[in-house]
């Protein structure tokens, strides 16, 4: 255990905008309710009805992800870049697709759209039937903690903490009580099979189980949108099958994945591809048999 109690980390930005400081102790996260702290209280408070109404709402609705003329644009005038233009873009309840495009074409651009980390210059984002694309930082991050699970290339595992201690981490900033953290926590270890792991931590763990972890922290709070953006990228590729496994196997299940990867074989192995190209999207519906030609002529 470290010495000092705070601890800043990646992961931490996607649960609540304060969360950033860390509190490492395993009080925290394994046996204190109190600790979850007055920031957490709040944004339920604030936020609890618009999401609330908005998944009711969405209940007859199929429709994840809608994204309506879509841009982003830096800077102005002469020096003004529009990373998106135009895009529109629907992925339904179930499916499981990927993004793909060249270095600049704006795949990177629209998963941090898409996952709630930046905002749209122009257009509307509808999340599970809620428009997010004007919300304020803090509804943002509650919305990203209980919407959205994200899986990196980098796994942004917690080294002092164990695997379970790390999947129920989430679940603190969601303010889901102790017994059931922990509950929960095991369950989505052993969907991703490591339940003989649930105490060890990073160090003890390959790459591919420490990403398994990584996806087991993702569906812990049980969203709404699976996003993973190159989860195989630091994978051999005997481990890049297993892992890839897991999401066949959670799209089954019913969990819509939206997958960013510049890897063929990846990609052929989703349901649909989303193809970009100089901010926009140039096809929208590529079957796996077709990603061979697109990739040869982009």
């Amino acid at each position: 255990m470290m010495n000092s109690p705070f601890i800043i980390h990646p992961l931490a930005f996607s649960l609540h905008p304060l969360a950033f400081i860390i509190k490492m102790s395993k009080n925290n996260i394994s046996t204190s309710n109190s600790h979850k702290g007055e920031f957490t209280k709040d944004t339920h408070n604030q936020t609890g009805n618009l999401i609330k109404s908005a998944s009711t709402t969405s209940s007859n609705n199929s429709v994840i992800v809608r994204l309506e003329n879509i841009s982003k644009i830096y800077g102005f005038g002469e020096t003004e870049v529009r990373a998106l233009s135009d895009v529109n873009l629907v992925v339904e309840q179930g499916e499981y697709c990927a993004i793909m495009g060249a270095s600049g074409s704006g795949k990177s651009t629209a998963m941090n759209i898409i996952g709630c980390l930046d905002r749209p210059s122009e257009g509307h984002y509808y999340l599970d039937n809620l428009d997010v694309a004007q919300l304020d930082d803090t509804d943002l991050a509650h919305i990203r903690n209980l919407k959205i699970g994200f899986v990196f290339q980098q796994f942004h595992l917690l080294p002092q903490l164990s695997a379970l201690e790390n999947v129920m981490l989430p679940m603190v900033y969601a303010g889901i009580k102790v017994a059931e953290r922990r509950d929960r926590a095991i369950v989505a270890l052993k969907r991703v099979g490591l339940e003989n792991r649930l105490n060890n931590k990073p160090n003890q763990l390959s790459g591919g189980q420490q990403q398994r972890v990584a996806i087991a922290r993702a569906i812990v709070n049980r969203p709404v949108l699976l996003l993973a953006d190159e989860p195989t990228g630091a994978l051999d590729s005997r481990t890049t099958q297993e892992v890839l496994q897991i999401f066949r196997e959670l799209n089954a299940s019913g969990i819509t994945i939206i997958m960013v990867t510049h890897e063929p074989d990846v990609a052929r192995q989703t349901q649909r591809i989303v193809w970009f190209r100089d901010g926009e999207v140039i096809h929208s519906h590529l079957t796996p048999e077709e990603i061979g030609q697109e990739v040869a002529i982009s």
